[in-house]
This record gives structure tokens, C-alpha cells and sequence, in this order.
């Protein structure tokens, strides 16, 4: 019989405390409680995949009783939501407060490689500087963006805005683009971007030693200069299209 993925012979997976159960102890606060269960689903979720997950393992990770969890999330769907939300916004409003003030300071002067380098410069350094915990994050946005099943409707909830800010800056250095061509770069500047940032040693092995997947500061300068040639590519060689408007497909006040 074949093996679900990422789980033993046996079916369960022993938590970093041994798989110990019970409530926590009484000194630990319900805050402290909520955040060790997350904690724990963002490790194993990050490892595993949604469906590679249960709740007792979630809960023997964590320590404590599966009703616990259960009572501070619900289903497992909504234990996954408030694991993907909790550093979501975060990314979310340091990307957009990057974008803004770059194109408020830089104004005429602003560049593709600076609208770029404030995109991807939160992410980037919240991975590197911000602890396992945001390593955990960064490899399961990973796998949400190479997902069509929950994947596509998951990064859609919480990443969006911060996108089409990208892409409505774009437009203003290149006013007479088709926009299809800037959402077909956009789309290949997200899968090198998650991939990436999932650091999972295949450049490593590739490069002989050469490069590190986990060097994220030589990754972030590569990724801003090849995206950046990417997109004028592009944009410079599809003037518009009659009739198509420079931000056909964009929500409104985005």
C-alpha cells in the first residue's frame, strides 16, 4: 500500500516534545496557547502540505489536547487560514507601505529595479532576518502559490492588493504597455519568487556548491535585475493594444 506523503509506515508523526498530550500547563496563558498551536501548524503545514496534516498532529506537535485546538480554530481549514493570516498582513502592509514611499520619494525619478526592489525587499528580509518561524511561512506560501486546488483562491485572499500596487506602478513607467504583457511577467516573477524563498537546496546541488539557495541577499540583487530586464522586455516591445485600456483587469482602487 502506498504512502500518504510525508508521513511514516505508521501513519503518525511524533512531535518535537515526544507527542506529549494534555492541556498545557496552567501558568501558560490562553495567548501563549493559541500561538504554540499555530506555531506548530505553520512547521508542520510548511513540511507536510494542507493535506499532510491532522489535527492530533498538529495537536501532539503543539502539546496539548486535540479539543484545544479544535476550540481556538475550528476545523483544520480554519486552523490553516489563521496559520497563512497571521504573518500574511504583515508582508501585506510592508509591501505596500515599501511601494508607496519609494514612488512618493523617487516620483519622476522612479525606476523599474526600485518598484521591484520594494516588492520583494519585505519578504526577503523578513526570511532572512525574522527567525525559523518565518522560514516555516516563506515555504508555505511556497507551496500555496504552486497549488490550483486551495492555492490560487489563498494567495488571491491575502496577497492580491499588494500585487496590483506592483503592477499599477509598472504601468505608470510604461503607460502604452498591453497589460497582459505586465501580468505574464508578473507570473513568472511569482513562481521565482516563492520558489525561492522556500530555499529548498536544489540551486546547491545544481551549482556544484557554487551558489547557496539559502544566500537570500545575493538571490533578492539576481531577482530584482533579471526580473527588471524581463519586464522592459516586455513592456517595450507590446505597445497597446486599441481599445485596451493600460489597467484592464485591475479591481478598482487597487
Amino acid at each position: 500500500m502506498a504512502l500518504e506523503a510525508g508521513k511514516p509506515a505508521n501513519g503518525r508523526r511524533k512531535g518535537a516534545n515526544g507527542g506529549k498530550r494534555g492541556r498545557p500547563p496552567k501558568t501558560l496563558a490562553g495567548g501563549d496557547t493559541r500561538d504554540t498551536i499555530l506555531d506548530a501548524a505553520e512547521d508542520l503545514f510548511s513540511k507536510h502540505g494542507f493535506y499532510g496534516v491532522t489535527i492530533r498532529e498538529v495537536a501532539a506537535e503543539a502539546g496539548v489536547d486535540t479539543a484545544l485546538v479544535h476550540y481556538y480554530f475550528g476545523a483544520k481549514r480554519e486552523l490553516f487560514d489563521s496559520v497563512f493570516l497571521r504573518r500574511a498582513h504583515i508582508w501585506h502592509r510592508e509591501r505596500l507601505d515599501a511601494m508607496n514611499r519609494y514612488a512618493a520619494e523617487a516620483g519622476q525619478n522612479m525606476t523599474l529595479e526600485g518598484v521591484l526592489d520594494a516588492f520583494v525587499r519585505p519578504v526577503f528580509d523578513w526570511s532572512e532576518k525574522g527567525g525559523p518561524g518565518w522560514k516555516h511561512y516563506a515555504s508555505l506560501v511556497a507551496q500555496a502559490n504552486a497549488n490550483p486546488v486551495w492555492g490560487g483562491e489563498t494567495m488571491t485572499r491575502y496577497f492580491d492588493p499588494a500585487v496590483h500596487r506592483l503592477i499599477e506602478l509598472i504601468g505608470q513607467l510604461f503607460p502604452e504597455t498591453d497589460p497582459r504583457q505586465v501580468y505574464w511577467a508578473y507570473h513568472q516573477l511569482s513562481g521565482a519568487l516563492t520558489l525561492t524563498l522556500g530555499e529548498t537546496g536544489r540551486l546547491d546541488r545544481l551549482s556544484g556548491g557554487l551558489c547557496r539557495s539559502g544566500d537570500l541577499e545575493s538571490a533578492k540583487a539576481y531577482m530584482i535585475k533579471f526580473a527588471a530586464a524581463g519586464f522592459r522586455s516586455v513592456c517595450e516591445s507590446a505597445p497597446l493594444t486599441p481599445g485596451t485600456s493600460p489597467t484592464a483587469g485591475a479591481p478598482a482602487g487597487s
